[in-house]
């Protein structure tokens, strides 16, 4: 089955653009279709994610596993843990790698929990 050909009818409104013109409505166009994804991206996280950031903060799987699962207890995985992990070294003057030890032992948890004024942020 041969689709009908509705090429000059649906560009009619882009006609009258210049070069200029129809790359600022592509890149408005763009961002209408990516600003729910990075809402999303923002609003949602995984044990998965959280974990991949802390390797990416430098962090060995050991030491992230169990930061990730304290934060998920502590219903804190919402913030992100290396937010959990950033604030909490900021707030006691540590490394970013004293606390994330720390937060891995299990320790200095409900210092985390009170930077975040206890509330939790369920994903």
């Amino acid at each position: 089955m041969k689709r009908a050909d509705d090429f000059e009818s649906r560009r009619e409104h882009l006609r009258s653009m210049s070069d200029e013109e129809l790359k600022t409505y592509f890149w408005q166009l763009a961002q209408q279709v990516v600003d729910p994804l990075l809402e999303y991206g923002r609003t949602h996280t995984t044990p998965s994610i959280e974990r991949s950031v802390l390797l990416r903060m430098g962090f060995s799987s050991l030491e992230a596993k169990p930061m990730v699962e304290y934060a998920v207890t502590n219903n804190l995985i919402g913030h992100g843990v290396g937010n959990v992990v950033y604030r909490l070294a900021k707030s006691e003057n540590l490394t970013i790698r004293e606390a994330g030890i720390r937060l891995s032992q299990g320790r200095d948890w409900d210092k985390a929990a009170a930077l975040f004024e206890g509330g939790a942020k369920h994903v």
